[in-house]
């Protein structure tokens, strides 16, 4: 027997029991589903619950692995996907009202993948409507409590708003979310969770509702660089369905994920953009530099071509695209669309052919300005979001906290948020590490060795 907790266990430790055969899959699912029975009419976490699917699929890799017919390390693992993200004869909403009965005709190449690999999925997740929002609320269908604040529902997060709580409060080891301007990133930071931005190309994104073609990065959520790292390999790689994806072989993080940070060259933000910043979130992110320090890395300063806020401010390519998606939807006033949503949308139809190509022409000097800037470094380091999570009741939702994490998605870099400090009332704060594309493996890297010299990430809600 394995004196792990099912609950409160990593997926690589998870994985290890199971496949030791000191844990089984049906305990795993068993203690996991108990614990969504109990804690998810407060959380709302879930769109839909797999329970009887999901014990079966336990059963199955229970007898599969006893028999010695393991398909790989992961086989008997739970994990839990955004409601983005098709699974056939499912519904998918994209967390939409409107598309409360829509059911999918084919499985997401990223579900196929870890369905392949044994794992069994528990259920989807809440997300802002189509994507398109950072704070993680949803006017029609619900938006998830945040479980680190038991009294004021606060933002999770956005807008893989409900793999982020459920990830958090122990509903689900981890889980797929997808980044298009910070939605792997922002729940996050508000929800204390370790989770990977991946360069466009390394994911597929087939089967999977869209918002911007262009943009669009389906990555996981976990609660260690660890997991990160073994959930990122287990969906990257070429699909012959997606064309961003052909040619980009997968990429290893194991070679040098515990080699430590000594010998980088990591970049500390210009002094400006600690404008507007909290207080508390400022003083995390220098002790986290100072700690990396201390770890062997130089820490140096880096001139920036732009702002940050010049790249949230470049808004037409995802306007444009998601107006060509849901514009017809937007444009129906029976539609039940939530309203911010529906202005997000609405405003594509404002962009045009002029505006939208000079926008792809302008991204294009930024990435080589930025490259030039940044030659020298292996990463630049940031704070996720400005803030830790806000009350609900003071979200804006014109004001949109993706200024840390928007220009990420716009020059095609990399980035891993992870824990990094915690407020004086117990809120999560967040450090942001951002690496050249396709240099996840650095990402990782750097954020193993901040793990294993701090224990921010341990730390756990009290539910």
């Amino acid at each position: 027997m394995s004196d792990i907790d099912p609950v409160h266990a990593s997926a690589a430790e998870l994985a290890r029991a199971i496949r030791a055969r000191s844990l089984s899959p049906v305990d795993a699912v068993d203690a996991l589903l108990g614990r969504i029975t109990q804690l998810e009419p407060k959380l709302q976490a879930f769109t839909e619950v797999f329970s009887a699917d999901a014990r079966l699929a336990a059963e199955g890799a229970d007898r599969a692995i006893r028999s010695g017919h393991a398909v790989g390390p992961l086989h008997g693992v739970p994990v839990v996907l955004k409601d983005l993200i098709d699974l056939e004869g499912r519904i998918t909403m994209g967390g939409s009202a409107a598309h409360r009965t829509r059911r999918a005709e084919r499985t997401a190449t990223v579900a196929r993948r870890l369905i392949a690999q044994g794992m069994i999925v528990l259920g989807k997740t809440h997300t802002v409507e189509f994507a398109y929002g950072g704070w993680g609320t949803n006017q029609h269908l619900g938006t998830p409590w945040n479980p680190w604040d038991a009294e004021v529902p606060r933002t999770p997060g956005g807008s893989s708003s409900g793999t982020g709580v459920a990830v958090a409060a122990r509903m689900a080891p981890w889980g797929i979310g997808t980044d298009t301007g910070g939605s792997v990133r922002l729940p996050s930071s508000f929800c204390g969770l370790t989770g990977l931005k991946v360069t466009v190309g390394r994911v597929s994104t087939w089967g999977i509702v869209p918002l911007s073609t262009t943009l669009d990065s389906p990555g996981p959520l976990a609660r260690t660089v660890e997991d990160a790292a073994l959930l990122y390999e287990a969906i990257s790689g070429p699909d012959p369905l997606d064309p961003t994806t052909r040619g980009i072989q997968p990429d290893s993080p194991w070679p040098t994920l515990d080699r430590g940070v000594r010998g980088l060259r990591l970049g500390r933000m210009p002094a400006i953009e600690r404008e507007g910043v909290a207080p508390d979130m400022l003083a995390a992110y220098d002790d986290a530099l100072e700690r990396l320090a201390g770890l062997g890395a130089e820490i140096v300063d880096v001139a920036l071509p732009f702002r940050f806020s010049d790249c949230v401010a470049m808004s037409a390519i995802t306007n444009a695209e998601a107006y060509f998606f849901n514009g017809t939807l937007a444009e129906d006033p029976s539609a039940q669309l939530g309203d911010a949503v529906r202005a997000r949308i609405l405003a594509g139809a404002k962009v045009s052919a002029q505006d939208y190509l000079g926008t792809l022409h302008r991204r294009a000097a930024m990435k080589q300005a930025y490259a030039e800037a940044t030659a020298g470094i292996d990463a630049l380091l940031t704070p996720t979001t400005e803030s830790a999570a806000v009350p609900l009741a003071a979200v804006d939702e014109a004001h949109l906290p993706s200024r840390f994490t928007r220009f990420g998605n716009l020059l095609d870099l990399c980035a891993l948020a992870l824990p990094n400090g915690f407020t004086a009332d117990g809120l999560p704060l967040s450090l942001q590490i951002v690496c050249r594309g396709y240099d996840e493996a650095t990402a990782l890297r750097i954020g193993q060795a901040y793990q294993q010299a701090t224990d921010w990430h341990l730390r756990r809600p009290a539910l």
